[in-house]
């Protein structure tokens, strides 16, 4: 379980989609930079790409990370100073999925690694040690990007910040290396909502490249924010059971999520109406805090 709870703590989750570059690299598609059949033909060239024998021809099959192009993350930043109260805050890049610029992939991956190399925070996911990490760092790599102190690591784990060794280090935390392995580990939705918290709303990671080809960016942007919040409950959850957080700490986390996600609701997020009122619904059912 978590053996250390540091003043500075990020929940993060991912979104990518097949990178259209790498097919017109790769497979020799025609460039396409936004959504469209172009971009729709460069995926599927990906995916058939990634077929074995036997398998549908219609199947799209889980692509190495290096094949697929960031286009959001979103967090929650819990940050503590000694003897002070935590404080947290939703991060959400794209900032502003309209803007080019800001939802360009080097964008936010400079803007991630910026402040994690300036922050140090403790990194919190879900299977984030097999693909959050591993994609932020291949796609940075393969956008000549510097690491920005991210990808700084110590002579040895206990010396420092280590975000590249996942076994060894207090900074890369894995909640679905917590919650089990192999064949018994659950997914992220079933984790969360059988503890009472949401999970997947409507949306799943599989429509993610659909969503995108129809120009919904900013609906992309919204599930990942639910992703965010909910793996940020689950992680007080499981630091509960480690003994990092009282009951009396547990049931004030939950009471500073509920905080945020109304604030952030007044801020012009009304989707995350539909993220309270699951949750209100899930607590109904299971009677859990």
């Amino acid at each position: 379980m978590l053996k250390k709870l540091a003043n500075s703590v990020f929940s993060f989750d991912v979104e990518w989609i097949p990178d259209p570059q790498s097919a017109e690299i790769l497979y020799d598609t025609k460039p396409a930079d936004g959504p469209g059949e172009d971009a729709a033909l460069a995926f599927e060239a990906l995916w058939a790409g990634a077929r074995k024998d036997g398998d549908a021809p219609d199947l799209q099959p889980y692509l190495k990370t290096v094949l697929c192009r960031v286009v959001s993350l979103a967090g929650i930043l819990r940050e503590q100073a000694p003897g002070g109260k935590p404080l947290l805050k939703l991060v959400s890049l794209p900032t502003d999925p309209s803007d080019p610029h800001k939802s360009d992939e080097k964008t936010i991956l400079s803007s991630f690694m910026k402040s994690v190399g300036n922050r140090k925070p403790q990194l919190v996911g879900y299977n984030s040690a097999q693909a959050d990490v591993p994609i932020l760092v291949q796609r940075a790599i393969i956008n000549g990007l510097p690491g920005f102190g991210f990808s700084e690591r110590p002579n040895k784990p206990w010396e420092g910040v280590d975000y590249f060794d996942a076994r060894n280090s207090d900074y890369n935390l894995d909640l679905a290396d917590a919650m089990g392995q192999f064949r018994d580990r659950p997914t992220l939705h079933q984790a969360a909502t059988l503890s009472g918290i949401p999970g997947k709303l409507e949306v799943s990671g599989d429509s993610v490249a659909q969503m995108w080809l129809e120009g919904k960016l900013p609906e992309i942007v919204e599930y990942n924010e639910f992703d965010a919040f909910t793996t940020h409950l689950l992680w007080a959850r499981v630091a509960h059971f480690s003994g990092l957080l009282s009951t009396d700490q547990y049931l004030e986390e939950q009471k500073m999520v509920r905080e945020l996600l109304e604030s952030e609701i007044s801020q012009n997020r009304p989707h995350l109406r539909r993220f309270v009122k699951e949750w209100d619904r899930l607590l109904g059912i299971t009677g859990q805090g």
